[in-house]
């Protein structure tokens, strides 16, 4: 039986090891920004103006919210904030934020730009996933089309195709080059063509070991059902299964859309039925010997699954289960979870600053809108700024 370390998020030291006081400074006004909702959407719709403009505010963003949030403007750029989170035992999933025109000139580029990061990340052993999200390599107009039951005409089909095989040259390279790869979910009213790919991924490249992830969101009532379902679909094929779950990101929009075209609404009813059915999930993988990446920035929910570890008898070095949270986020989290052995991946979103905005936007959003998230982060860093003036 290993011996599992006790682990304390409050351990500002640890969270904090890796920013030099000015870094922390810096963060303090990041944070004091976003804890404030007016201020943060000025600020927020400023920006986003002033490249509209083309006025001179990258500099700017690049030492602020972009500096804090993203590893940089390019893959040699991140791989240097990658190396760096290494240096604490905290691994790195390199991960393209850029939304693309959506034409097939642009899904080819997304497709060998992700490849690029597979290949950077084979050259390191801090690097041990890429990710993608299947709208960046094909039409979603596509996928609404054959969840919906509806036929395709010739050119959709050949459309269809090469989005198959933009997915399958990405799993299978991060299958050859010894990395997994991580499927992100989307929308509901295509995530099922989603997982199909995903599946038939799987079935293809995860006999020996797990490489391709997919991705549930545990705001919908029916994930846990669909995880559950997922599992014996695998047992029965004789493929290993990697899960992603997340507590999800679209759940306005889902709604909205729910409401609009008068179909249930796929969202659960309230925050405290998503919490259990993500915490569920999480239990059924352990217990189920699924492949296992632990996305969240809930310290209840990362704390309980490092006891379901030590319970069943699991490594906290295993490469069965790992904890991933998002670049500049929830360090307390990371950092501290690393410290004890576990194996912690942070998502490191990178691309041009000005095409990276939508990305940002939504990172604002959360965080002013996730109960207590930026007030957490923000009175974590006062604190930590006290404890380090305190030492002088």
């Amino acid at each position: 039986m290993p011996v599992i370390p006790k682990i304390s998020f409050e351990n500002l030291e640890v969270a904090f090891a890796s920013k030099s006081t000015t870094e922390l400074r810096k963060m303090y006004l990041i944070f004091a920004t976003l804890n404030n909702n007016l201020i943060s959407d000025l600020g927020i719709g400023l920006a986003n103006l002033a490249f509209k403009l083309k006025l001179p505010v990258k500099g700017i963003m690049k030492k602020t919210m972009f500096g804090h949030f993203c590893g940089g403007e390019t893959i040699a750029e991140s791989v240097k904030a990658c190396k760096h989170l290494a240096k604490f035992g905290v691994h790195s999933i390199l991960d393209l934020s850029v939304e693309g025109k959506g034409d097939e000139a642009s899904f080819d580029a997304t497709a060998d730009e992700i490849y690029q990061t597979l290949v950077e990340s084979s050259k390191t052993d801090y690097m041990p996933f890429g990710v993608f999200k299947t709208t960046g390599l094909g039409d979603y107009h596509l996928m609404i089309k054959i969840q919906n039951g509806e036929p395709l005409t010739g050119e959709e089909q050949v459309a269809l195709n090469r989005m198959k095989g933009r997915v399958d040259r990405l799993c299978k390279a991060a299958h050859d080059l010894g990395l997994k790869i991580l499927v992100d979910a989307e929308e509901s009213w295509f995530q099922n063509v989603i997982d199909d790919l995903a599946y038939e991924a799987m079935e293809k490249y995860n006999r020996e070991r797990c490489v391709v992830y997919n991705t549930y969101q545990m705001y919908r009532h029916d994930s846990l059902d669909r995880l559950k379902k997922t599992a014996e679909l695998a047992a029965t094929k004789g493929y290993l299964l990697g899960a992603k779950p997340v507590r999800g990101a679209y759940m306005e929009k889902e709604r909205e859309r729910a409401s609009e075209m008068g179909y249930p609404d796929p969202i659960q009813p309230n925050k405290e039925a998503s919490d259990r059915d993500y915490d569920a999930a999480i239990k059924f993988c352990v217990e189920n010997g699924i492949s296992l990446v632990c996305a969240t920035h809930n310290e209840k929910s990362n704390l309980e699954l490092t006891e379901l570890m030590n319970l069943h008898g699991i490594d906290p070095n295993s490469d069965r289960v790992f904890f991933s949270q998002l670049y500049g986020m929830s360090d307390n989290i990371s950092f501290n979870l690393a410290k004890g052995g576990y194996r912690v991946v942070k998502y490191v979103p990178y691309g041009p600053v000005e095409k990276v905005m939508p990305y940002l936007t939504r990172r604002a959003s959360e965080n002013t809108s996730i109960a207590g998230q930026s007030s957490r982060e923000f009175e974590l860093i006062k604190r930590e700024l006290k404890r380090r003036k305190g030492l002088k």
